[in-house]
């Protein structure tokens, strides 16, 4: 039985670790030294006497055994020194070819998972070879961590460009390949009866100045214990980095997966949900987001609602000690970008939908968009003797009523309420499944017979009824706004018509959300809400916005399309979500220079319209982000420097909870990230906090150990 002083150091347990090997080895060494002694031959009676060949047989073995114990011991000292001093990520039994392979390494030479090794400036692209992750020894009951195969990782490249959608256009960065990647494995949780081991390989982490110490390395040297070893120059330096010691906290949550929850009630994977929340939490972590779907929940008839999994899902966020964002999702889910699973809207509202189609948006050429009920039934009693306003309003008061008691304790600290296509407000202009590919400016979405009603009317008000009609020269989905004749530099959207449809157009809305905002107010009396509006940065550097102006947001140049909005939220004091604040406008402009994108210009602008108006302002990602270069554009969003009154983000959501976010790379830069949010650590102190951090995992995760072997 392996024994550890949890009290000694690294290098009493390395040495602990080699002399259990040493032990289990010695019956090998014993077998092949008589194999190799039989072997040559020498062993004849007449050439050896007995005595003297055993005498001098074990005289060989002995001093075998020594030469192989002195290996060992210099090994052990040499791994010990570069983790304690130099940061390398070794294995507890890496041998001396995987020390040689990492200082070569970082002397700048590429080796291979065969040995081969080569200067880097032969290879025609200049590479960074990440370290192979460290993990602490496991109990035999314990499944791995999927890590690389071989000791030594191939090489890859600096940065990987990842095939990403279209509506990103943004390369998106994870400093190291899927090969090579360690997990940093959640946990999963064991029932009390069960019988799985709860005790899992998990990786001792680094902190944020590790983190650092790994850049540096990439900008062109790092200083280790043992020496500086120049590297050679891959990339052009990174800027200094910009300090948030001090800064406003930010609180950071993290959006659950889509069907998180199952149409039967349940949980899904319950055990592993358990695990990563953990691992959230441990990184400080605020609080999940969860979509409660409308069509799980009143699936089979009008106001009959199952909540069973939702109350489930909600005692476990309690009892990990997070807090809760809930989204009234009142659309369906499937057919958008990130979206894996199909949750359709419930059940009777499609059989009605069957013989009323037109509740559903509608495009020019009569095509039924059944992602979410059209705003032009607002106030129509056809779902029932119910109209969509009453039908969201007993929804959410059914929510209120069902948790009151995570109301009364805090735990729910918000209430999104969804407005529209993806849950957010805007209409479902660009729907890929109507064939929309980026960078389209989609289509107008008011052809059905509610929303032609209520534009006739609106033409007649004016005195005008040759304008109730929608525009027949805005192109399809995928049109450019140059080739149109109604978004066009001079086209009829700036017209007297033009003007009249799009306000029109936008008010439809902005009227949906007012009436929307004022039952949910109703409904969660006292409780923050918040409406999310979708990024729409695409032809953002064009006169008419096409893109923008399809989606319900009359926003060309020469007019504020958000500040309208903004009142509206005011009115009901409902925040603000806003997308796509980890954007870049040059990634945009390298992938898709066509689409005249500029996510930076278009986040500045809602973000002061808002702030303007007086309304507190949240964000979240548009895609996926793992690679730092996302993570510090939404730190510069999140907390403008230099800004006069000293405004900020009051919270961010992450998108979304995945394998993909525990590999090991990516979990370090988000752990990092959610430390810079908070304002809570500087690079003066992140080193004493990550040694400080590995040593109590190390003591803990070994006293653990310790325990089970002698329980």
């Amino acid at each position: 039985m392996l024994r550890v002083d949890p009290g000694g150091d690294e290098e009493m347990m390395m040495m602990g670790i080699i002399k259990e090997e040493e032990d289990g080895e010695d019956s090998e060494e014993d077998e092949e030294d008589d194999y190799l002694l039989a072997a040559t031959g020498e062993a004849g009676p007449e050439q050896h006497p007995p005595g003297r060949r055993g005498r001098r047989g074990r005289e060989e073995k002995e001093r075998t055994k020594v030469r192989e114990r002195q290996r060992r011991a210099v090994t052990g000292r040499i791994l010990a020194g570069l983790r304690r001093h130099g940061n390398y990520s070794l294995r507890v039994r890496a041998d001396i070819n995987e020390v040689v392979a990492a200082l070569a390494r970082e002397a700048g030479w590429v080796v291979l998972p065969d040995g081969t090794t080569f200067p880097s400036s032969s290879s025609s692209h200049s590479q960074v070879t990440p370290r192979p992750a460290m993990l602490v020894p496991v109990a035999a009951a314990a499944p791995p961590i999927p890590v690389s195969s071989s000791a030594a990782p191939a090489p890859q490249p600096l940065r990987s460009v990842v095939a990403v959608s279209p509506l990103a256009a943004r390369p998106i960065s994870r400093r190291a390949g899927h090969a090579s990647s360690a997990y940093v494995a959640p946990p999963r949780a064991v029932p009390a009866e069960g019988t799985a081991s709860p005790l899992l390989a998990v990786r001792v982490p680094r902190g944020e100045a590790e983190a650092d110490d790994d850049d540096n390395a990439m900008d062109g040297g790092k200083q280790t214990g043992l020496a500086t070893c120049p590297a050679p120059a891959v990339a052009p330096p990174r800027p200094p980095e910009r300090d948030f010691a001090g800064t406003p906290y930010v609180p950071v949550y993290v959006m659950l997966p889509l069907n998180v929850v199952s149409l039967e009630g349940e949980v899904v994977d319950a055990d592993a949900l358990v695990g990563q929340l953990r691992v959230l939490k441990a990184a400080g972590v605020d609080g999940v987001m969860v979509d409660c779907w409308w069509g799980n929940v009143e699936a089979h008839r009008p106001q009959e609602y199952n909540w069973t999994g939702y109350r489930r899902l909600f005692h476990i966020i309690r009892e990990l000690k997070l807090k809760l964002q809930v989204v009234m999702s009142f659309h369906e889910c499937g057919g958008n970008v990130g979206d894996d699973v199909s949750i359709p809207l419930p059940d009777w509202v499609i059989e009605i939908g069957k013989s009323n189609p037109d509740i559903y948006f509608t495009d020019r050429e009569g095509r039924r968009n059944t992602e979410c009920l059209s705003w032009g039934i607002d106030k129509e009693r056809v779902l029932q003797g119910r109209t969509a306003v009453e039908v969201y309003f007993d929804f959410m008061r059914s929510f209120r009523v069902e948790f009151d008691e995570y109301f009364e304790d805090g735990i729910i600290s918000e209430i999104e309420v969804g407005l529209g296509a993806c849950g957010e407000l805007r209409y479902p202009s660009y729907a890929a499944k109507h064939g929309w590919k980026y960078p389209g400016i989609g289509e107008f979405q008011c052809y059905d017979r509610y929303l032609q009603k209520n534009l006739r009317r609106a033409a007649e008000a004016r005195g005008h009824t040759i304008w109730a009609r929608s525009p027949d020269n805005a192109g399809h989905y995928n049109s450019e706004p140059n080739n149109t004749g109604f978004f066009c530099d001079g086209g009829d959207y700036d017209s007297y018509y033009g003007r009249f449809f799009l306000n029109w157009y936008s008010q439809v809305l902005l009227d949906h959300a007012d009436r929307v905002l004022m039952l949910a107010r109703l409904a969660f009396e006292g409780s923050a809400i918040a409406v999310k509006v979708s990024g729409i940065h695409w032809w953002y550097k064009t006169a008419s916005h096409a893109a923008e102006l399809t989606a319900g947001f009359y926003n060309p140049c020469n007019r504020d399309g958000y500040a309208p909005i903004a009142q509206v939220l005011k009115k009901h004091g409902a925040a603000l979500n806003f997308t796509c604040v980890e954007l870049r406008t040059m990634d945009q402009h390298e992938v898709f220079p066509e689409a005249l994108a500029d996510p930076e210009g278009l986040v500045w602008q809602v973000l002061n319209a808002a702030w303007d108006a007086g309304i507190q302002v949240a964000s979240e990602n548009a895609l996926p982000c793992y690679d730092r270069d996302g993570f510090n554009k939404t730190l510069e969003n999140a907390k403008p420097r230099n800004d006069p009154d000293g405004r900020h983000l009051f919270g961010f959501t992450y998108l979304r909870l995945c394998s993909v976010l525990f590999e090991r790379p990516n979990f370090m830069e988000f752990e990092r990230f959610v430390k810079r949010m908070h304002g809570t650590i500087n690079r003066s102190l992140a080193k004493q906090f990550s040694t400080c951090r590995r040593r109590l995992l190390v003591l803990h995760t070994y006293i653990y150990i310790q325990d089970i072997l002698i329980g």
